[in-house]
């Protein structure tokens, strides 16, 4: 009869594939997992709290550093919040300009998770790849508001500065480039067996669970549910463009990964329609006071980001400051499902399905 002793493991908040100050205590039969219990706050700022003695545009960049991945979503549903509690109309040329970097943050974001997740499971060359295509987009960025990783590019009635000359047409120029790179990684990656195996069947659950621990995301339509915000709940200019909305039925972690692979080519569709309806002049900010006062009230917005819905719930007293601020946050959410899922997998497939779920832990620890 083999014996084994119970064994108590810390994985994290240093280990390179928690991504980020993020720790999970696992108990351990063997190779097996009996018991897994997240440890998070590593990383908290207060930012909801700070926010109380910030003005509205002194929160944005307090968003940056949430899901620092993503950070021009993050500045956008802040700004959306205050604009639909203030009912502002945007002028079109900066609802393109916000559309067309949210859309290329998206790509970003997946990239960053595409290289990652690979790297974890023992892949080197795609996280290479990854980073190359990403510096295209950070460049672009960097061109527009003089940032690579924290914007701070939105504002309440539009966007801070205009696209310089020429940019609109990098944008273009990007999109084949891009759809190239991804024949490339679907040749390299999406069939190979030692990939298949470390991903098919791992992590697996079905929708009813998924909708009861309240997922979003990739990790929501990857169980068949067909629901994405920019498409059930249209804000920005996203009802002008067709898209569709990838889902997959397995709900594994094979399953996750070819959703957000698809959701890079129908972001590409949409900046595809972008650029080729961009107008050719217009304003880039409404007009708003310059002192922010929004109505006495409350609202609720969300919107999809990379890593699912995020909302915002503003309190206003009619004060410069919000009187409260609460962010949904994806990551935070998502995360409740890990300690299910890793009961009875072995510690090899720990990493696999925690990268599976694509945190970024400035957005858990908020």
């Amino acid at each position: 009869m083999i014996r084994t002793e119970e064994l108590l493991l810390n994985v994290g908040p240093q280990h390179p594939s928690t991504h980020g100050v993020f720790r999970i205590i696992v108990k351990l039969d063997g190779e097996v997992i009996t018991e897994a219990t997240p440890v998070i706050g590593y990383l908290h700022r207060g930012t909801e709290k700070l926010a109380e003695n910030l003005t509205y545009t002194q929160v944005i960049p307090y968003t940056d550093r949430m899901d620092y991945v993503s950070a021009m979503t993050n500045n956008y549903v802040l700004c959306h919040a205050v604009e639909t509690l203030m009912d502002l109309e945007i002028p079109e040329r900066a609802e393109f300009l916000r559309l067309i970097v949210m859309e290329l943050q998206r790509i970003a974001s997946h990239l960053v998770w595409w290289g990652t997740y690979l790297l974890d499971i023992g892949a080197m060359s795609p996280f290479l790849y990854a980073f190359r295509e990403r510096e295209m987009i950070i460049n672009m960025f960097n061109e527009l508001c003089g940032a690579r990783l924290t914007y701070f590019y939105m504002r309440v009635g539009g966007v801070k500065w205009d696209a310089p000359e020429g940019w609109i047409d990098k944008v273009r120029d990007f999109i084949p480039y891009m759809r190239d790179k991804l024949d490339e990684y679907e040749q390299l990656v999406s069939g190979n067996e030692i990939f298949l195996a470390r991903v098919k069947g791992v992590g697996k659950y079905d929708a009813q669970t998924a909708i009861d621990y309240g997922l979003s995301g990739a990790n929501l339509r990857s169980t068949g549910v067909k629901f994405d915000l920019r498409k059930n709940q249209p804000y920005s200019i996203y009802d002008r463009f067709e898209f569709d909305v990838p889902v997959q039925t397995e709900g594994d972690c094979y399953a996750r990964y070819l959703v957000r692979f698809e959701e890079i080519k129908q972001s590409l569709r949409i900046l595809e329609q972008a650029v080729e309806q961009f107008p050719e002049d217009g304003k880039i900010m409404a007009k708003v006071p310059r002192v922010i006062r929004p109505p006495e009230g409350e609202v609720y917005t969300r919107i999809e980001s990379p890593r699912g819905e995020i909302g915002c719930h503003i309190v206003s007293k009619k004060k410069p400051q919000p009187y409260r601020l609460k962010f949904r946050r994806p990551s935070f959410v998502n995360l409740q499902i890990l300690p299910k899922l890793l009961v009875g997998e072995t510690m090899t497939n720990l990493v696999t399905i925690l990268g599976g779920i694509d945190i970024v832990l400035g957005e858990v620890d908020g």
